[in-house]
């Protein structure tokens, strides 16, 4: 038990896979977690409140075992491959297989993805080879988080999803989701590569997965296919930046003003005709601002009157102290469309993945405009709660204002 309790200090505050071994080294349980470091931590803590199943579970284990992913939707992925690899006797135990959901990659010209339940496997109308020689992944017990789930895979790696062997007034082929095979848009051989490359991403092999559409980028190039290697050059992209937060909210609860931990930051510039300029960083934690954690910035490389630079400077040296300060769950910025541009670009250089809005009065004054990242896709759940985001947007404005009159008075006395 010490042995643990010291691991714990050194695991990661990042998503992953945790499992609990016997002195043995049998896997007793395998769990995911958007932060191992805190999810592992309330076994020991008192905090987990599965009763006596988990008191057994924690007597029984000797050693704890990590496995670091880029995201929460890896995590939900290689929890399954490894549930299904070890059969565990904490995840299987009381579980009835009935509840159990997979993903299942038809037999056919062009497959489709599904989620069916264990059930499904014995219904007459699953008996044929379409389904019988499909491949299957799972077991998961989250059928909310698969579909959210397939949502984030198919918008990378585009599929079409239903029986009719036609794209006939099919909205999915409209809006891009579906590559349009029955409608001649993409070749058998190329829907054969998204689905080995879906196939791949479910079987948790994402390095696997990105050296393949690395290789197949450059040749692509090579054949002066320059189309083709944007496109994959766009999914190469796109799994290096998976964004969770819609899977969070649905395996945890999240959202901006319901946990106990979601940290909101806010930041807005103030000056007079670009001088004394300022900026402000406030913050929320569970929709609760959270005053000893705000910070005041003097901008140092701007002259004039350029409140995006401004705010660009601002973040990039607030970004350097992501370890000390946390990692913010959402950034929202007092601006426009120039500032989501400005984040986006500065984003994309310092390979960071967190959900960033602009926040901006419209021409009327009376609504507030909200622009999104191009980059970074965010759940429209999540910016739900106008009247926090409204509250964030104008505690940083205060506080900007009065850190700037605080200078501004100070210099002229």
């Amino acid at each position: 038990m010490k042995n643990i309790q010291q691991k714990l200090k050194e695991f990661p505050k990042a998503p992953g896979v945790y499992k609990f071994l016997d002195i043995e080294k049998n896997v007793l349980y395998v769990g995911k977690a958007t932060s191992l470091r805190d999810r592992v931590r309330q076994y020991f803590s008192g905090q987990d409140t599965r009763g006596e199943r988990i008191e057994r579970l924690v007597e029984e284990s000797s050693d704890i075992e990590i496995i670091e992913t880029d995201s929460v939707l890896e995590a939900l992925l290689l929890e399954a491959e490894l549930i299904k690899q070890y059969q565990p006797k904490y995840n299987i135990e009381g579980k009835d297989d009935k509840s159990f959901s997979y993903f299942v990659i038809t037999h056919e010209k062009f497959a489709r993805v599904l989620i069916m339940h264990k059930t499904d496997f014995d219904k007459e109308k699953f008996q044929t080879s379409i389904y019988k020689k499909g491949k299957v992944f799972g077991p998961y017990t989250s059928r909310d988080q698969m579909q959210i789930a397939l949502k984030i895979i198919r918008k990378i790696f585009p599929f079409h999803n239903r029986s009719e062997k036609s794209e006939k007034g099919c909205l999915s082929y409209q809006i891009g989701l579906c590559p349009g095979p029955y409608d001649g848009a993409i070749t058998l051989t190329e829907y054969k590569r998204n689905m080995r490359n879906i196939s791949l991403f479910l079987s948790g092999r994402k390095k696997k997965l990105l050296k393949n559409l690395n290789r197949e980028m450059k040749q692509y190039a090579k054949d002066e296919e320059f189309e083709k290697a944007e496109i994959v050059k766009k999914q190469i992209f796109a799994l290096e930046h998976i964004n969770d937060i819609a899977l969070i909210k649905k395996s945890e609860g999240k959202d901006l003003g319901e946990t106990d931990n979601f940290r909101s930051e806010a930041y807005d510039i103030s000056h007079i005709s670009g001088e004394y300029m300022v900026a402000s960083m406030v913050v929320f934690v569970g929709g609760v601002p959270d005053k000893s954690q705000y910070r005041k910035f003097k901008v140092k490389a701007i002259e004039g009157i350029n409140d995006v630079g401004a705010m660009r400077e601002v973040l990039a040296r607030r970004l350097n102290h992501l370890e000390d300060w946390g990692v913010p769950d959402l950034i929202i910025l007092d601006g426009g469309k120039g500032h989501i541009n400005m984040a986006d670009d500065l984003w994309q250089k310092l390979d960071i993945k967190i959900p960033v809005v602009a926040v901006a009065k419209g021409p009327t004054r009376k609504k507030v405009d909200i622009y999104k990242s191009e980059i970074v896709l965010i759940d429209d759940e999540l910016l739900k709660d106008k009247i926090l985001i409204e509250n964030l947007r104008e505690d940083a404005h205060r506080f900007a204002i009065t850190y700037h009159k605080q200078l501004r008075d100070k210099n002229l006395i």
